[in-house]
């Protein structure tokens, strides 16, 4: 009895077929297994308390300092992170060591950008008791400046209160801007 090519073809198909899926199941197991491992933090740290320093005539001055109780590191991502589920504190130094501190609920470092995206309840406090409340506010390293596209609320300790929908400031808080501003302000002649 003499089977026919094409009854044998069909079957020689077949199995490699079935080969092929069985054992792409593993593979398919270890690929989404890659794909959560690579969403998980690649570490964990608690009481954070990261000091960024400038050097100038060869002296460390530091320029900022951040602390939170947790930090979770994603920089097994392409854009990598470290993230600050559980609040943040940020304190900006000024020349004469002056700061301004910046309180929020959430907060995440991008690392190649070097921003700060504080997030939730965000309360900028200055030297002078000076407050600002907002949404969101960026920290933007590089250039040392804060900004928010977000409303912002102002209330000084001095003179100035108002509202606005754009905030954008040196870190030193002396030369801010608020755009689309209302509130009440107190102006000298």
């Amino acid at each position: 009895m003499k089977i026919p090519f094409s009854h044998i073809s069909k079957s020689i198909v077949t199995t490699i077929v079935v080969t092929m899926l069985f054992s792409c199941e593993s593979n398919m197991k270890d690929v989404q297994q890659i794909g959560v491992l690579q969403n998980q933090p690649v570490g964990e740290a608690k009481n954070i308390n990261l000091k960024y320093t400038e050097a100038k005539d060869s002296i460390g001055k530091v320029i900022a300092n951040l602390e939170s109780p947790k930090m979770l590191d994603y920089s097994n991502r392409d854009f990598s992170f470290s993230e600050f589920p559980d609040g943040v504190r940020l304190s900006l130094y000024d020349e004469n060591n002056q700061k301004n501190v910046v309180i929020a609920d959430y907060g995440i470092v991008y690392n190649a950008t070097d921003l700060i995206d504080l997030q939730g309840n965000v309360i900028l406090i200055t030297p002078q008791n000076d407050s600002l409340f907002a949404e969101q506010l960026y920290y933007d390293q590089k250039n040392e400046w804060l900004f928010s596209n977000l409303p912002v609320r102002l209330k000084s300790a001095t003179a100035n209160n108002g509202h606005g929908d754009i905030f954008d400031s040196d870190t030193k808080f002396k030369n801010y801007t608020i755009l689309e501003g209302r509130g009440d302000m107190i102006l000298k002649d």
